[in-house]
């Protein structure tokens, strides 16, 4: 298959991360009749590990059309790393602010310039101890039907033998295979040309997360525990425009303007019972009673009402005495 011109920066990381995966790494690349020859389309692929960008990239490189990421902002800023990241054509996605629907615009421009965007739908590194693919941010089906484009899933495995997921050391030796598959373009006539509501864009990147499953396990040889990468009912009613950001949650708005993305607000703790002399806390095995000593006006006020003879402080008796 002919390969598109890439431009100077792309042809320069090329030249310098290739060799190195031809070094340290064995390649089983399948289904790359599966790569449209032209025209454009949207990938979606699982994530396993901070290497499988790049491994993965090597894959559609050889399959002679490169990909368009869409990676974290974050990245852009890194020096000379931004700068062949941003040459390259990737595209920045810029989480919960008022330019994330700008890398929405970017995936679909490009598309419509018939070129291949990759999209991590699980937006992340997969939590799933087994690491089988989480259910998937709706980005990569809003994409497909916006454009029209077909969207084919990918499922890679090995990357995370050469780099553990969230981890910083790679074990370069022996030698790791890298096992890609591509699958054919996922079926998501039924959502076409409809409105793309909630219930719309979530029907849509289930189908696409089942397919990247079937995909992986076929790799893995053994099947996927049920409802891997699926979410039936996420419980939200409505989604973001701007969600379409490479799998990105969208913001939510809440009263004061709080934007709970990626956490939730902690449960108010609950209210202390009142303490009375009678009250007793704990200690290893010994229980001490708890009293309640009056502090402030309180304490004055009652040692005047009590009599003389039970006020606490220094006693005296008549002679002055002590």
């Amino acid at each position: 298959m002919a390969r598109r011109r890439i431009g100077f920066w792309y042809r320069l990381a090329v030249v310098v991360i290739k060799p190195l995966l031809l070094l340290f790494t064995k390649r089983d690349w399948r289904g790359t009749e599966n790569i449209p020859t032209s025209g454009g389309f949207v990938t979606a692929v699982n994530h396993i590990s901070y290497v499988d960008p790049l491994t993965y990239a090597h894959y559609q490189y050889d399959s002679g059309r490169v990909p368009r990421f869409l990676a974290k902002s974050g990245l852009f800023k890194i020096p000379f790393v931004g700068r062949v990241l941003a040459g390259a054509g990737q595209i920045p996605v810029y989480r919960d602010s008022a330019d994330a629907a700008l890398a929405f615009r970017a995936a679909v421009e490009a598309v419509e310039k018939g070129e291949c965007v990759a999209v991590y739908p699980e937006g992340t590194i997969t939590r799933d101890k087994a690491l089988w693919p989480m259910p998937g941010k709706t980005g990569a089906a809003r994409i497909a039907l916006t454009t029209g484009a077909p969207v084919i899933p990918v499922a890679q495995w090995g990357a995370h033998e050469l780099l553990p997921p969230y981890g910083k050391r790679p074990r370069l030796l022996p030698r790791k295979t890298m096992h890609v598959l591509a699958g054919p373009p996922v079926d998501l006539d039924e959502f076409r040309g409809r409105e793309l509501t909630a219930d719309v864009l979530r029907g849509a990147t289930d189908r696409i997360m089942e397919a990247v499953t079937e995909l992986l396990a076929e790799l893995r040889e053994e099947p996927a525990p049920p409802n891997a990468g699926v979410r039936k009912a996420s419980g939200r009613k409505g989604e973001d425009e701007g969600e379409a950001q490479a799998g990105i949650e969208p913001s939510r708005e809440v009263p004061g303007g709080a934007d709970p993305i990626g956490s939730t607000a902690p449960e108010p703790a609950p209210a202390e019972p009142p303490r009375t002399a009678a009250a007793r806390v704990e200690v290893g095995k010994v229980e001490v009673p708890r009293v309640e000593v009056p502090t402030g006006a309180e304490a004055a006020k009652t040692e005047t009402d009590r009599p003389a003879g039970e006020r606490t402080g220094t006693e005296h008796t008549e002679d002055g005495r002590a």
